[in-house]
């Protein structure tokens, strides 16, 4: 089965941009959103600005994934915290996102006797420390792409 996946680590907020998260934390995000830039027509307006951390190397496993995230940020641990406890104040936080793509066609191919094994989830000790100490959310999403679902 085609598959593909990556792991974000996110913080968001209705009213900080990314770009004062990123002066308070001192770390360049890989990806942004600014509130209000998906969409001109109709008038939506995404419900926050966030600053991602994102890991999308294709023949990793998720826990793997996770790895390569936190390792970047943990020795940013205290920061991190303290900027989402204070963004969670003013309806923002930080969440992991785990982002899983079953049955997608376009997904890179590889020999099948060398492929590792993608399927399964799992959260070491480490990844349980960082998300309660950050005080970030758990999302796995999963999306069956099979005949154009989601």
């Amino acid at each position: 089965m085609p598959l593909h996946q990556y792991v974000c680590f996110a913080l968001y907020s209705p009213r900080a941009s990314a770009d004062a998260m990123t002066s308070r934390l001192g770390i360049t995000p890989d990806e942004v959103t600014v509130r209000g830039s998906r969409f001109t027509e109709p008038a939506m307006v995404p419900v926050h600005h966030s600053w991602e951390i994102v890991c999308r190397e294709p023949a990793l496993r998720v826990d793997e994934q996770i790895t390569c995230v936190l390792d970047r940020l943990q020795p940013h641990t205290d920061r991190i915290a303290d900027l989402a406890g204070r963004l969670a104040g003013t309806g923002g936080g930080a969440v992991l996102h785990v982002v899983p793509y079953f049955n997608d066609e376009d997904a890179p191919r590889s020999d099948a006797a060398e492929a590792p094994n993608l399927f399964g989830r799992h959260l070491d000790r480490a990844t349980l420390d960082f998300l309660g100490a950050t005080g970030a959310e758990l999302d796995v999403d999963e999306y069956d792409m099979a005949d154009g679902g989601t």
